[in-house]
C-alpha cells in the first residue's frame, strides 16, 4: 500500500517488514469507534488474480465489498458509504466483535474491532417558534447536538398541544442557517397546533441517541384559535349558487315543456 491514503487523507497502516499474508486494515488505525457510528476497513497483501473480498461481522449494518485499488494490486480500493465509511448497526451491545473477510466462500483473514457506547447528547438548543403561540397555529422547532448520534437522520417531537407527532430533520428547510459554527449537527421541523386546546403552557419532549436522551421544552398558547373554516365557507357559498342556479335552470326547464304551455 505503498503511497496509498485513506478516505481522511491519512496514510494506510504501514506493512510488516515480515510478509503475513492478507490481513485487514481499519482506515487512520480506527480499531476502535462507537455504537451506530462508521468505520473504514481495507484489506491488504491479498495474492495476484484477486477481484473480490466480502467483509462480514455482527458489528456491520450490511457487508463490505472490497475491490483491488487498481489491477493487479494486493491491496483494496478506498471503497466507503456516503464517504465515510462502512455503518456498525446501532443495536449493539459495546464489546469487541470479529470481522471476517472472505474470498471465493474462504476466510482469508480477520480482525477485532471494538465497539465502544454512543457519547452522550451534548444539546445546545432547543427552541420553538413562535415562543407564544394561538390554538391551531403552526410553530418551528429547532434543536442542535454537538455529539449527535451518528445513525439519527430524524428525531420526534411529541406534546398534548400538537395535532400528530412533529419530525425534526437534518438539512430540513426549516433549519434557519445556523449550522455551524461549532459543528452542531442542527434538526428542524414545522407542525400544527390543536385548535381545541386551551390558553396555558405545554411541555414539547424530544428523545435522541435512540431512547438514551430526553430534552423538554415549554410552549405558550394565547389568544383566540387561528379560523382555518373561511375557504370552506366561500366554497360552500360557491357551490350553493351553483345548486340555486341549476334548479332555476330545471324549473325554466319544465316551464317550457308542451304540458306546461299555456293557451291563448
Amino acid at each position: 500500500m505503498q503511497g496509498s491514503k485513506c478516505f481522511d487523507g491519512t496514510p494506510y497502516p504501514a506493512a510488516s517488514s515480515t510478509p503475513v499474508g492478507p490481513r485487514l486494515v481499519f482506515f487512520g488505525d480506527q480499531s476502535t469507534t462507537e455504537v451506530g457510528s462508521v468505520v473504514g476497513v481495507g484489506i491488504t497483501g491479498m495474492p495476484a488474480g484477486w477481484s473480490v473480498v466480502t467483509v462480514t461481522s455482527p458489528a456491520l449494518a450490511k457487508p463490505v465489498r472490497l475491490t483491488p485499488l487498481q489491477k493487479g494490486s494486493s491491496d483494496s480500493a478506498l471503497l466507503q458509504e456516503s464517504g465515510q465509511g462502512h455503518r456498525i448497526r446501532s443495536d449493539i451491545s459495546p464489546g469487541t466483535y470479529t470481522l471476517t473477510a472472505d474470498r471465493d466462500g474462504r476466510t482469508v483473514a480477520t480482525a477485532q474491532l471494538v465497539i465502544t457506547p454512543q457519547a452522550g447528547a451534548e444539546i445546545g438548543r432547543f427552541d420553538v417558534t413562535p415562543e407564544t403561540a394561538r390554538p391551531g397555529g403552526k410553530v418551528v422547532v429547532v434543536m442542535t447536538d454537538l455529539r449527535a448520534a451518528p445513525d439519527e437522520n430524524s428525531l420526534t417531537v411529541t406534546s398534548s398541544a400538537l395535532e400528530s407527532p412533529l419530525t425534526i430533520t437534518r438539512d430540513s428547510p426549516d433549519d434557519p442557517g445556523r449550522k455551524g459554527d461549532d459543528g452542531s449537527t442542527v434538526y428542524a421541523g414545522h407542525g400544527a397546533l390543536r385548535d381545541d386546546i386551551s390558553s396555558g403552557r405545554y411541555e414539547l419532549t424530544v428523545v435522541s441517541h435512540h431512547g438514551q436522551h430526553t430534552r423538554t421544552q415549554q410552549l405558550t398558547v394565547a389568544g383566540e384559535p387561528v379560523n382555518h373554516s373561511r375557504p370552506w365557507v366561500i366554497g360552500g357559498a360557491i357551490v350553493a349558487s351553483l345548486v340555486l342556479v341549476a334548479g332555476v335552470g330545471v324549473v325554466v326547464r319544465r316551464s317550457r315543456r308542451p304540458g306546461h304551455a299555456r293557451s291563448a
